[in-house]
């Protein structure tokens, strides 16, 4: 604790402005003992955040009371340790028999949660940030799918269900990777006319969402629901569809 009447140092006014550990000071050739059990305290988290199942049950129940259908797929990865070590089998559904398929035109919208590499993320996050999507969704009257929770899923496994709930535009939310100082952020994907095969660059990304400290739900919600209007428009996504809304503009091509 610094004594009273002493002036802060240099870096008191710059760590409001970053979570970024900077100034930590030093203890002979080794950081202060308060600043190591800190970041081995932000690594733990970190390392729960990717390990650790999320809660399903208590997110289906959650989604559940906002009148939503939910389903339930899984990716080809059989558990964990292999979904960590074989990116490719997270992005490909093991069976898709409990999500119907379109038999003609589909829902506007689909909505799916994969849980990436940070549970908490969808534990502290999800429901409210559907919440958030389908107030905007109903309120523009666009129809939304039955929303699917996809466990050991990568962004990739949302265009084959997409393209099997015959969706115009599809969101994945996803945990995304956690840091030393960010363990709960999740992004959202959008991919205009999902199916298997779709690249990256196809997608627009809405990334760091977690308040108070990250984007908010309802930020997150109102740029969205701008690049699916602007992705049915241009009927397209990702490079060609540009975000043109910092301050709530437009967004479109």
């Amino acid at each position: 604790m610094r004594p009273e009447g002493e002036a802060p140092d240099f870096w008191t006014p710059l760590r409001t402005a970053t979570r970024s550990r900077i100034g930590l000071g030093r203890a002979g050739d080794a950081l202060p003992t308060a600043q190591v059990l800190a970041l081995r305290s932000a690594h733990a988290v970190a390392r729960d955040a990717v390990h650790l199942p999320w809660g399903a049950d208590a997110i289906e129940r959650g989604l559940r009371d906002l009148g939503l259908e939910v389903l339930r797929v899984a990716s080809q990865a059989p558990d964990r340790a292999t979904y960590l070590r074989r990116p490719d089998l997270g992005r490909r559904p093991a069976d898709l028999s409990a999500v119907p398929e379109a038999g003609g035109a589909g829902p506007d919208v689909g909505i799916v949660l994969a849980d990436g590499l940070s549970a908490k993320a969808h534990d502290d996050h999800a429901v409210p940030m559907v919440a958030a999507l389908l107030d905007r969704f109903r309120r523009a009257e666009l129809r939304v799918a039955p929303v699917v929770l996809a466990e050991q899923a990568r962004v990739g496994i949302g265009d084959h269900i997409g393209e099997r709930l015959g969706v115009r535009t599809l969101i994945v939310l996803v945990g995304e990777r956690p840091g030393l100082s960010v363990a709960d952020s999740l992004g959202a994907y959008l991919t205009h006319e999902p199916r298997a095969g779709r690249r990256d660059s196809e997608r627009n990304c809405v990334s760091n969402i977690h308040p108070p400290d990250g984007l908010g739900y309802d930020r997150a919600a109102d740029v969205l629901l701008g690049l699916v209007r602007g992705a049915r428009e241009l009927g397209a996504s990702g490079v060609a569809l540009k975000d043109r809304s910092p301050a709530g503009g437009e967004i479109g091509p």
